[in-house]
């Protein structure tokens, strides 16, 4: 599939780092340094613009190495960019940790997934069909 981009950024385009890899790294694009304190969150750019199909959205999500070294994270994750959506592409990042985290232009701060979905008609009914786990919700099957 191709997705037309616009990279107003001095950073690569995004790229698949493995054959296998399901995201691509998304890199900030500042002009000054950002400092996220404990538990504050920023909205940071990445120069990025596109135009995805119709029926395909994106969706940003955390880096791993970030959560875990930093407690670093995507707040509205996973966060999703529509099809007619034309602005920037920015990321909402969160500073779950105790110490102040340091965002630097080039710097990998989420991945991106593109991913198909489908659009739900919904139908009013009466009545759902019944199913062995029926209402059972958060914790119906115990901790084992």
């Amino acid at each position: 599939m191709q997705i037309k981009l616009i990279n107003q950024s001095n950073n690569p385009t995004p790229v698949y780092e493995t054959v296998a890899s399901a995201g691509m790294d998304l890199r900030a694009f500042v002009e000054d340094q950002i400092i996220i304190k404990p538990f504050e969150r920023k909205l940071i750019p990445t120069g990025l613009f596109m135009e995805l199909p119709v029926g395909f959205e994106a969706q940003i999500r955390p880096r791993s190495g970030l959560a875990l070294k930093h407690g670093i994270t995507v707040l509205n994750s996973p966060g999703t960019i529509d099809a007619d959506y034309r602005g920037e592409v920015k990321v909402l990042l969160i500073n779950l940790s105790d110490t102040n985290f340091e965002v630097n232009s080039g710097d990998r701060i989420a991945q991106m997934i593109v991913a198909r979905h489908e659009q739900a008609e919904w139908l009013e009914v009466e009545v759902l069909s019944t199913t062995e786990r029926g209402a059972g919700g958060y914790g119906h099957t115990g901790l084992q």
